[in-house]
């Protein structure tokens, strides 16, 4: 089993700073893409950003520019810098890994339990 244990949120103003940590722990042998994703009130889940094992990342045309996505391969952690926060950023945001268990064939995709980020205008 695998668990992903997420930080960082909170309240801020708008155009202010936070950094989201994500740790992955439990029998992992590799970990392939590492994400975020985020759910506001009443509406679907989104990816916010994402990075694979090779370091290439992806990001939601809404927080270009303003968030970046970072790693720490050998602590299995995926950080989110999101700067020039917006009171439409407010959600709950979700880490996402696809985890290779050790001894499995397949990449299995596990959730954090979520941390909230409020931006005040």
């Amino acid at each position: 089993q695998v668990q992903l244990v997420e930080s960082g949120g909170g309240l801020v103003q708008t155009g202010g700073s936070l950094r989201l940590s994500c740790g992955a722990s439990g029998r992992i042998f590799s970990i392939n893409v590492m994400g975020w994703y985020r759910q506001a009130p009443g509406k679907q889940r989104e990816l916010v950003a994402a990075i694979t094992s090779g370091g290439d990342t992806n990001y939601a045309d809404s927080v270009k520019g303003r968030f970046t996505i970072s790693r720490d391969y050998p602590k299995n952690t995926v950080y989110l810098q999101m700067n020039s926060l917006k009171p439409e950023d407010t959600a709950v945001y979700y880490c996402n890994a696809a985890v290779r268990e050790q001894y499995s064939d397949n990449d299995y995709y596990y959730w954090g339990q979520g941390t909230r980020v409020t931006v005040s205008s």
